[in-house]
C-alpha cells in the first residue's frame, strides 16, 4: 500500500528533510511527506440529473415485491415533460398499488399543464390528464403546484402537490385516526406554501371533483387546504373516498397479522374462537373511534 503516489512531493525547502518520500511502502518508522495541494479539474463525466421514463419505472418495479418492507404511500414526485410520460408514470403507479392492494399511490398533473396559465386553461388540462388515468381507488389524484421556498438552493420554485396531499394523510392518522377524512380546513391544511400555481374557483372545483380529482384551494384567513377527499375510482362506491379505503387498508393490515398466526393449525372450533377472540377487539376499537356502525 502506497501513500499520496498520485500528488506531486514538496521538492524544495527543508519541509520534508528527514521524512519517507512519496511512494515509500507504509511501515512501522515510515512519516510520510507533505505533498503539494493541487486543484484537478474532472472531465468526461456525464451531467445527467434528469431520471428517464424507463430508469423511473425500474425504480418503481422494487416496489411490487410483497415482501418488502411496509408500505402506506407511493408519491408520483413530478409528471414527466410530456403528457405522454405522465400517463405512463400514472398508470405505472396505479398499477403497482392495484397489484400490491396495500397501499395508496398520489399523483399531480404535469407541471406545463398547470404552471403559468390561466384557470380556465388549466381546469382544462387537469380534466383531460384525469381522464387518461386508470380507474383505482388506490390513487389519489390533487389539482397542481404550490410556489414555496427551496432551502436547499436558496431560489423560489414550483413543486407538485402529491407528497403534500400524502401528508395530510399521515397528519390524520397522528392527529385522528387513518380513516377520517384528511381534506378541510382542521386536517387538509397544506404546509410551506407562498401561493399555489392554480386556485380553482368553486364552479371550477365542481369540475374538477367530477374528474376525479382533488382541488388544493387558498382561502383568505384559512391558509391553503386539501379541498376534496376523492380516490380514482371511475364509479360511485363507498370506495371513492380516501377514509373508506384507509379504513380497509388498516382493518386488512391488522387482520392479516392477526391470521398470520393461526396458519397451519387445526381448522377446527378452537382455532376459529382464538382468531374472533382476537380480532372482535380490534373491531370494536375501531367502532368507538367511529371508523364503522356495525
Amino acid at each position: 500500500m502506497y501513500a499520496g503516489a498520485q500528488l506531486p512531493e514538496i521538492t524544495t525547502g527543508s519541509l520534508n528533510n528527514g521524512l519517507s518520500p512519496l511512494g515509500t511502502q507504509i511501515g512501522s518508522g515510515v512519516t510520510a511527506d507533505y505533498i503539494v495541494g493541487t486543484t484537478y479539474q474532472l472531465t468526461g463525466g456525464a451531467n445527467q440529473l434528469e431520471a428517464t421514463l424507463g430508469e423511473r419505472q425500474i425504480a418503481y418495479n422494487k416496489f411490487t415485491t410483497e415482501n418488502i418492507s411496509d408500505l402506506d404511500y407511493l408519491l408520483q414526485g413530478p409528471s414527466g415533460t410530456n403528457e405522454s410520460d405522465a400517463t405512463a408514470i400514472g398508470n405505472f403507479l396505479i398499477s403497482i398499488v392495484e397489484e400490491r392492494r396495500d397501499c395508496m399511490c398520489f399523483l399531480s398533473p404535469p407541471r406545463f399543464k398547470v404552471v403559468g396559465l390561466d384557470s380556465e386553461a388549466a381546469t382544462e388540462n387537469i380534466e383531460q390528464w384525469a381522464d387518461t388515468l386508470t380507474s383505482s381507488s388506490y390513487a389519489v389524484f390533487d389539482s397542481g403546484y404550490k410556489y414555496a421556498f427551496d432551502r436547499f438552493n436558496d431560489v423560489y420554485r414550483y413543486i407538485p402537490l402529491n407528497g403534500d396531499v400524502a401528508g395530510t394523510l399521515v397528519f390524520t392518522s397522528l392527529e385522528a385516526e387513518p380513516y377520517y377524512s384528511p381534506a378541510g380546513i382542521s386536517r387538509g391544511q397544506i404546509r410551506n406554501v407562498v401561493k399555489l400555481a392554480y386556485n380553482p374557483s368553486k364552479p371550477q372545483r365542481d369540475v374538477l371533483y367530477a374528474a376525479r380529482v382533488n382541488p388544493v384551494v387558498t382561502f383568505p384567513g384559512e391558509g391553503t387546504v386539501l379541498f376534496g377527499d376523492k380516490t380514482g375510482l371511475a364509479y360511485s362506491s363507498a370506495f371513492d373516498r380516501i377514509n373508506v379505503r384507509r379504513l380497509f387498508l388498516v382493518v386488512e393490515k391488522e387482520i392479516a397479522e392477526i391470521a398470520r398466526v393461526n396458519l397451519f393449525e387445526f381448522n377446527d372450533q378452537v382455532t376459529r374462537t382464538l382468531f374472533k377472540n382476537n380480532v372482535n377487539p380490534f373491531l370494536r376499537d375501531i367502532q368507538s373511534k367511529r371508523g364503522m356502525f356495525d
